[in-house]
């Protein structure tokens, strides 16, 4: 129940019907003043979710504890005590795939932070114009813009210093010289200069890879912009987050449809099987928004044996309890003997696992090729 201010005039505001009490009998609106301070937009919006009456707390308290309760309650009708399955899932979903992207944003900061730390090395930039292996290196612009960003621009910096002669500036760009000699591109890893020498090899080899030309063509265009092999790596796996959510709520009527498939058709609707599916998937959201913030706390002990058998022994703890939640929430909604219970539900497990599988296999080409 929201604290807004009841209004004093008994005609509600949406559909002009008398209200009696707080709420309208016939649409349902609460009959409090329409002018609210600021905060009132974000606090609503919480009162309005998480229900101080206890709705939310009772739906997070159950679908973490209690397997199947909330899928039962629910098909019997008793609706309006928890959270509605969409909303719920919807919720959670948001809040976990933000607070892991919020996650991966903080460790990029935090790598070129150590990154830039490192390549600090005292005299290098005299290397730089001395050292032939490193003019071959960067012979070309690409191979400059490459060999560029793996040391934060530092090596444009020192070479134009080299060029002008300005001494004062090139002892300020350090370069690591020995990083740069060491890395190399995908393509030159690969010995390939363009799509045309793998075209050719490809004629040589019968074409036996052809599958792989549009990823390679992909990472031409990423290495011509100048990024390196672990900027696109690091590109790619805050891609293929980005797209999870969606995966999964493509996946759900997936999930639903094998459950119908192994259950009584007559007994048990398609929508009976939506409503179990979406509690399942809000509960392992919400498993895995709890591993990471535990995990994230344990970070700050890094170093320490005893975090770090905390940290094995929860996400261990964890894997488990999702395995045997599904087969208990699965029992106690569809009321099976226990033996069948097993059966299906290791069934179940090894077709969504194949499945899963092709859709994250799916997700990743998908993702890599759209890579900017």
């Amino acid at each position: 129940m929201s604290h807004g201010k009841p209004r004093e005039d008994k005609t509600c505001l949406n559909c002009g019907h008398e209200v009696e009490e707080r709420f309208c009998p016939h649409c349902g609106q609460e009959n409090i003043e329409s002018r609210h301070p600021f905060y009132y937009l974000f606090t609503h919006f919480f009162e309005d979710f998480t229900h101080y009456d206890g709705q939310f707390w009772g739906t997070m308290k159950n679908l973490l504890f209690k397997p199947g309760k909330l899928t039962k309650i629910y098909l019997e009708g008793k609706r309006a005590q928890f959270v509605p399955p969409v909303k719920l899932y919807i919720f959670i979903s948001f809040i976990t795939f933000l607070f892991i992207s919020f996650q991966i944003a903080d460790v990029d900061f935090g790598k070129q932070g150590v990154e830039t730390g490192e390549i600090t090395k005292k005299e290098i930039q005299k290397k730089v114009s001395e050292n032939e292996s490193v003019r071959k290196l960067i012979k070309d612009s690409k191979d400059i813009a490459i060999a560029d960003s793996l040391t934060g621009g530092a090596l444009t910096q020192a070479l134009d210093s080299t060029k002008t002669g300005n001494e004062a500036q090139l002892k300020n760009n350090d370069v690591d010289v020995e990083k740069i000699l060491k890395s190399k591109s995908i393509t030159q890893s690969l010995e390939l200069q363009s799509m045309a020498d793998f075209d050719r090899k490809e004629e040589k080899n019968g074409h036996k890879y052809e599958l792989f030309r549009p990823f390679l063509a992909k990472i031409f265009e990423l290495e011509k912009k100048g990024h390196a092999p672990s900027e696109i790596t690091d590109m790619f796996i805050k891609s293929s987050i980005h797209n999870l959510p969606k995966a999964l709520f493509l996946y759900l009527p997936l999930f639903a449809f094998l459950l119908w498939i192994f259950h009584s058709k007559r007994k048990w609707w398609y929508f009976d099987h939506g409503v179990f599916t979406l509690h399942y998937f809000s509960f392992l959201l919400l498993l895995i928004l709890l591993l990471f913030v535990v995990t994230k706390l344990l970070s700050y002990f890094d170093g320490s044996t005893l975090a770090s058998a905390m940290k094995g022994l929860i996400i261990t703890s964890a894997i488990v309890y999702a395995g045997c939640y599904f087969f208990i929430a699965h029992y106690r909604t569809y009321r099976t003997h226990p033996a069948l219970t097993i059966i299906v539900g290791a069934i179940l497990f090894v077709i969504n696992t194949m499945l899963f599988s092709f859709l994250l296999m799916g997700l990743g080409i998908i993702s890599f090729l759209f890579l900017h």
